[in-house]
């Protein structure tokens, strides 16, 4: 899990060099950054994760884009500021901030997020160490594990002891690579919903098997997987993941966690979880739990078809391409909070405890 040896000053003062060089020579600047997309991607067990092929967009200085050229070097010289500084920039800023940048400055944010992608995509750097930090906060976590941190204005070294928050939890900071971590459980439960994971939460599952309850909120942010990594790598710990059972959930969520997305491949080596394997929600718990359903929309459908036909990941795994294939043909899809027909309390008491007897079943 190393990054580049090269600082990330030294690697924006060379393209700026590169730059320059090629506009005394005469020649046009260019820029070059990998594709990023699904097309661009392979995936194998050995690695792990949806590495990035190799494919890479070239684009040059010409009279049509002068602006978004422009905007790349000035995002360069933005993170070469910041980092310097040892300041950090939130993307909400780093929008606000180029509006003092002329005619290189950015409409919507939108537009500089797509930058700022396409520089740690060049320098294969995630933008945290380019100085740049997302809005969002990680995932809350309970369960038995000390989270030691440290005190920005002392110095001094701060003990979160995750068994004693009550009905709260610890919520993940925009970085993790300051965190420590002691815990002693036996593995780790990554729920989508909010309200799944309170009620884990409220009735102390998590002691119940020993386990670190993770709450995703949805697809997980990078702060969010970036944790869960570490603690899968560093404490040796299997990571089970507790989706609903639709197309989104397996391919926007769990996949996400998993191995990560066509989009961000350039820096998948350092926030996917390979380790993790999906509990549930399956097609198969639908008929075996006799879960309440809701009908497949046009969009699952779609996006069901398109995971069998063009997902590395998915078609590498037959279990997985089983799996999607039967919830296309019963036209149904399941939330986690479908168990509650058999009572409130029937996930903990039942589902889960059934499911966590073989963790070998699970989908990879």
């Amino acid at each position: 899990m190393k990054q580049p040896d090269a600082s990330p000053t030294s690697l924006i003062v060379k393209c700026a060099q590169d730059v320059r060089a090629r506009i005394r020579a005469g020649r046009k600047p260019q820029l070059k950054v990998p594709k990023r997309s699904l097309a661009n991607v392979r995936y194998t067990p050995k690695i792990g994760y949806l590495k990035l092929k190799g494919e890479r967009i070239t684009r040059t200085l010409t009279y049509n884009t002068v602006k978004s050229f422009a905007q790349s070097l000035r995002i360069m010289e933005l993170a070469k500021q910041t980092v310097d500084s040892g300041e950090e920039v939130s993307k909400r800023e780093a929008y606000y901030i180029s509006k003092n940048w002329g005619e290189a400055r950015f409409d919507e944010q939108p537009e500089s997020d797509a930058v700022m992608d396409d520089i740690e995509a060049m320098f294969g750097l995630n933008r945290e160490r380019l100085g740049f930090v997302p809005e969002e906060k990680g995932g809350e976590v309970v369960g038995p594990i000390t989270v030691i941190d440290l005190n920005q204005e002392t110095g001094e070294r701060v003990r979160v002891d995750c068994r004693r928050l009550g009905r709260g939890a610890y919520t993940t900071p925009t970085s993790v690579e300051g965190l420590q971590f002691e815990t002693k459980a036996d593995f780790i439960l990554a729920i989508e919903s909010a309200g799944t994971f309170q009620r884990l939460n409220n009735h102390a599952f998590w002691r119940q098997v020993n386990c670190i309850l993770v709450s995703m909120g949805g697809v997980p942010t990078r702060a969010c997987r970036r944790l869960i990594r570490r603690l899968s790598e560093e404490k040796r710990l299997p990571v089970y993941a507790f989706v609903d059972g639709d197309p989104y959930g397996y391919a926007n969520i769990y996949r996400t966690l998993k191995v990560g997305s066509g989009n961000s491949a350039h820096i998948n080596e350092f926030f996917c979880v390979p380790e993790a394997r999906l509990l549930g929600v399956t097609p198969d718990d639908i008929e075996q739990y006799d879960l309440p359903t809701h009908p497949l929309s046009e969009i699952d459908i779609k996006r069901a078809r398109d995971i069998l036909k063009n997902d590395p990941f998915f078609q590498h795994h037959e279990a997985w391409q089983r799996a999607i294939q039967k919830l296309l043909d019963m036209g149904q899809r399941v939330e986690q909070q479908a168990f509650a027909k058999h009572g409130l309390n029937f996930v903990i008491e039942v589902y889960l405890p059934q499911k966590l007897s073989a963790p070998d079943k699970f989908l990879p």
